[in-house]
C-alpha cells in the first residue's frame, strides 16, 4: 500500500475513478492532511472532463471512524468551536455539491463525521457486515453537518443520535441510510458496477439532476438546518459537561477515553 494518504485510481475502462482514504493505521480517521488531500482530489476529479463519477473508500478495515481525536486540543470556547465546524461544514459541502456522483462504498466502520462523509455522497454501496453510526454522542459532542434527518425517517435520526448505537449494513439498508448492503467480498464489485452506470450516462443529465436534487433539499430548508447545528454543536462543546470531556480527552490515551466512554453502555449495546 501506498505512503500516501489519498490514493486516485483512474479506471481503465470508464470515467470514473476510485479515491481511497489511507490512513488504515488510524481507520482513516480524518485530520488536516487528509482532509485537504480529500478537497484536492474532489477539485480535480470535477475539472477532468474524463471523469464523470467517484467513488469514495477506505483502506483496511474502515470508511472512515471519524475525525482524528488524538493529538489535538479539543478544550476550545464557542467561538473556536464555529470556526473549527465552519471548517468542516465547508468540506463537506464541497462533496455534496460537485456537480458529478460521489458513491461511498463504505467498508468497516463509518462512524460520526466519517458517516457525515458518507451521507454527503450521492449514494453508498455498503458491506453487509460494516458498522455504521453516531458514537460521538456518547462523550457530549455531536455530528458537523447533521445528514441524518435529511437521509433516514425521524425516528431512525432520532434512535442515532440518541443512543450513540451502532448497526450493520443490512440494518442500514433498511432504514434507508445506505441504497444497497452487498457481502463485502462483493463491495469493490457493486461500487464499481454502479460508477460505471453513471460514468457512462450523459453527464449533464446527472449534473443538472443533482442539481435540482440540491435545490429541493435546499428550499426545504438543508442550509437552515446546518447552520442552527452548528451552533447548537458549539453551545454543547463548550458546556461545562462538553469542556470537561474534551479535557479528558486531551489528558487520557484515546483507548482508555474510548474504554471509559463506552463502559456504561456494555451490558446494553
Amino acid at each position: 500500500m501506498s505512503d500516501e494518504i489519498l490514493l486516485w485510481n483512474k479506471d481503465d475502462e470508464d470515467a470514473f475513478v476510485t479515491l481511497t482514504m489511507n490512513r488504515p493505521d488510524k481507520m482513516n480517521a480524518m485530520n488536516q492532511a487528509l482532509g485537504d488531500a480529500l478537497e484536492a482530489a474532489v477539485k480535480r476529479a470535477v475539472a477532468d472532463p474524463d471523469v464523470r463519477a467517484v467513488i469514495l473508500t477506505g483502506a483496511g478495515r474502515a470508511f472512515s471512524a471519524g475525525f482524528d481525536l488524538e493529538g489535538e486540543d479539543f478544550d476550545l470556547d464557542a467561538e473556536g468551536w464555529r470556526e473549527d465546524i465552519g471548517a468542516n461544514m465547508r468540506r463537506m459541502q464541497l462533496i455534496r455539491e460537485a456537480p458529478i456522483p460521489i458513491i461511498a462504498a463504505v467498508n468497516g466502520y463509518a462512524l460520526a463525521g466519517g458517516l457525515e462523509l458518507m451521507l454527503c455522497c450521492d449514494m453508498t454501496i455498503a458491506a453487509e457486515d460494516a458498522k455504521l453510526g453516531e458514537p460521538e454522542v456518547r462523550h457530549v459532542s455531536a455530528p458537523p453537518t447533521l445528514m441524518l434527518p435529511w437521509t433516514v425517517p425521524m425516528p431512525h435520526a432520532r434512535y442515532l443520535m440518541y443512543t450513540g448505537d451502532m448497526i450493520d449494513g443490512r440494518e442500514a439498508e433498511r432504514i434507508h441510510l445506505v441504497n444497497r448492503a452487498v457481502p463485502a467480498d462483493r463491495l469493490t464489485e457493486e461500487a464499481e458496477k454502479l460508477a460505471r452506470k453513471c460514468a457512462r450516462m450523459p453527464g449533464s443529465a446527472i449534473k443538472f439532476a443533482k442539481a435540482a436534487l440540491n435545490h429541493h433539499q435546499e428550499t426545504a430548508g438543508l442550509p437552515s438546518s446546518w447552520s442552527y447545528n452548528r451552533e447548537t454543536t458549539a453551545i454543547l462543546h463548550a458546556s461545562e459537561e462538553g469542556r470537561r470531556w474534551m479535557r479528558m480527552l486531551k489528558e487520557m490515551p484515546l483507548k482508555d477515553f474510548l474504554a471509559m466512554r463506552e463502559k456504561p453502555f456494555r451490558d446494553l449495546d
